[in-house]
C-alpha cells in the first residue's frame, strides 16, 4: 500500500484534491495567470504541456515518489495552481513537499502559507512523518523566504545540481523541519493565518 494514500485537504476556503487529467483546462488557466513557465527557476508547465505535466505526476504517483494535488478555490472549484509530495521515503517516514506554483493572482495571499499548514498537517499527524523537506533554485529567493517562513530549517546547498528549463544547471537548497520542530511552526503559521491584513 503507498505511504500516501488519496485524500483532500481543506481549509479557509481552500481545497487540496488528488491532481487528474479533469483539472487540465483549470492548472493552463492557472499557469497563464501570470505567464509563469517563463520563469526560468519554476516548474510551471507551458500551456501545450499541461496534459503531460498531469501525466508525469500520475506516473510518478504509481510509482510512489510523488503526489500532486490541485489547489481549488472550495466555493468555485477554480484550479489556482498544484502542490505535491515528493521524493517519499516510507522507511524513514520522509516526504519532501515541492511543485509548488499558484498563479499569479493567488500570489502573496493567504493561499501558500494555508496549502502548507495541510500538508505539512497531514504530513506529521496523519502519515506520522519524522521529517518535512523541501528544495529550491538558489535563485529563488521568493521561494527561501517563503519555506523559511513556514519554520523550516536550512541544511545546505547541493551545487551543479539539477537542470533549469532554460539549460543552465543551478545549484539547489535544501531546508527540512523535524516532527518535534513541527508543534511550534504550526502555531506561528496559524498566528501568521489569523492576523488581520493591512
Amino acid at each position: 500500500m503507498a505511504f500516501v494514500q488519496p485524500v483532500t485537504l481543506a481549509a479557509r476556503g481552500l481545497k487540496l484534491v488528488p491532481l487528474g487529467q479533469e483539472h487540465e483546462a483549470g492548472l493552463r488557466a492557472a499557469a497563464t495567470d501570470g505567464a509563469l513557465w517563463n520563469l526560468r527557476i519554476t516548474s510551471v508547465p507551458e500551456p501545450e504541456q499541461t496534459r503531460k505535466y498531469i501525466e508525469d505526476a500520475l506516473a510518478m504517483r504509481e510509482a510512489g515518489n510523488r503526489f500532486a494535488f490541485a489547489v481549488t478555490d472550495e466555493a468555485t472549484g477554480r484550479v489556482l495552481g498544484s502542490s505535491s509530495y515528493h521524493d517519499i521515503v516510507p522507511a524513514v517516514k520522509r516526504v519532501e513537499i515541492g511543485y509548488t506554483w499558484y498563479g499569479k493572482s493567488s500570489q502573496r495571499s493567504h493561499v501558500n502559507t494555508t496549502c502548507k499548514l495541510l500538508m505539512m498537517t497531514h504530513a506529521f499527524e496523519t502519515l506520522g512523518c519524522h521529517v518535512v523537506g523541501w528544495r529550491t533554485d538558489n535563485f529563488n529567493f521568493a521561494s527561501q523566504a517563503a519555506i523559511e517562513r513556514l519554520g523550516a530549517k536550512k541544511d545546505g546547498v547541493i551545487r551543479g545540481h539539477a537542470l533549469r528549463r532554460d539549460g543552465t544547471i543551478r545549484d539547489t537548497v535544501i531546508y527540512s523541519m523535524r516532527s518535534g520542530e513541527w508543534p511550534e511552526a504550526k502555531a506561528q503559521l496559524l498566528y501568521l493565518l489569523d492576523k488581520p491584513r493591512n
